[in-house]
């Protein structure tokens, strides 16, 4: 009877417990036993600071919608001022477009004495425009104290052999340094794919200023000074082109070269520095001989027409061309 029993109650006594255990393992990994308050209530108020709602916009609308006023409304609450047209463009003025009042040089400069006639009068016009470059310097002190001709010959000798230094290893990103966005592009022009060699041997005759001009732009504050002055040296120049072949010049030949190097400064910016600004070409002066090109060799052209070559007689050849078929 026992035995009875025990068959009967033992499954479902079985079965209870391990359902039992098992909805209270599933509860309790769902279900925290806990309290979430933290036990000391004293920073509460600095607890719920630390949380920050934050009013999202509403992404969904379109500015075209809102209305002139509800606009108004929403610059307002968020303390942004409205937007003001503003058509006004900044730009920096680093240099001038050109050479002002540029210097003429005398017919025959170089080579005509001062002891003759013609030097005597070119000496004469100089001192007649010499007051107009005094008072220029002048102007050029006011802004430079220390700015002296005989010092300033040796700068603007530096700059002048730097730039071609630059000029021949092509190294351009240290070539506005020396030279103004003027000039800039008549420097690097038509250097590509050659090879320069320059060399200053030495000064026929010392450098000197012989022309300054100030002028200002669009402001009467905003000032700048050009000074020329007078190269007379001794150089070596050879040029060659991709293939190595020699275009200009040549490295054994010195040949004596007389310029007129203008150098502009923006004296209203504390840190402007002196520039090579373009070289001062006299309208007497006759045409340079063009450099030997390189260029591609055309293909023979093949004639239209062709000839056939008939016998008359033993002795007698004689050459018809052959109509075509046209």
């Amino acid at each position: 009877m026992a035995l009875r029993i025990a068959n009967l109650l033992g499954p479902r006594l079985l079965n209870e417990p391990l359902v039992a255990l098992t909805v209270s393992r599933s509860h309790d990994q769902f279900v925290r036993h806990r309290h979430t308050k933290h036990w000391n209530p004293k920073w509460k108020t600095l607890r719920r600071q630390k949380v920050m709602r934050v009013k999202l916009p509403n992404f969904q609308e379109k500015p075209e919608d809102l209305s002139e006023e509800e606009i108004r409304s929403r610059l307002k609450e968020q303390g942004i001022l409205p937007p003001r047209p503003w058509n006004e463009k900044p730009f920096f003025l680093s240099c001038t477009g050109g050479i002002f009042e540029a210097y003429v040089p005398p017919e025959g400069d170089g080579k005509i004495s001062p002891i003759q006639v013609q030097g005597a009068k070119q000496k004469l016009q100089y001192l007649e425009k010499k007051s107009r470059t005094m008072m220029a310097i002048r102007k050029i002190k006011s802004f430079e104290e220390e700015f002296d001709t005989a010092t300033f010959c040796k700068e603007a000798e530096d700059i002048y052999v730097k730039m071609h230094d630059l000029m021949a290893k092509r190294d351009l990103e240290n070539m506005t340094d020396y030279v103004t966005e003027r000039a800039y592009p008549e420097v690097i022009h038509n250097i590509e794919n050659k090879t320069i060699h320059w060399k200053l041997i030495k000064n026929i005759e010392l450098p000197r200023v012989v022309h300054a001009r100030c002028t200002d732009v669009i402001t009467k504050e905003n000032i700048f000074g050009q000074t020329t002055v007078r190269f007379h040296t001794q150089q070596m120049l050879a040029v060659y082109d991709r293939f190595g072949r020699l275009m200009h010049g040549s490295e054994i030949i010195a040949k004596d070269v007389l310029e007129y190097v203008v150098f502009e400064r923006h004296l209203a910016n504390l840190y402007g520095k002196w520039r090579v600004h373009g070289k001062i070409i006299p309208d007497w002066l006759p045409p340079k001989e063009p450099s030997l090109i390189t260029y591609l060799k055309p293909a023979e052209e093949t004639s239209t027409t062709e000839t056939a070559v008939t016998k008359t007689s033993p002795d007698t050849e004689q050459e018809i061309p052959k109509e075509s078929n046209t």
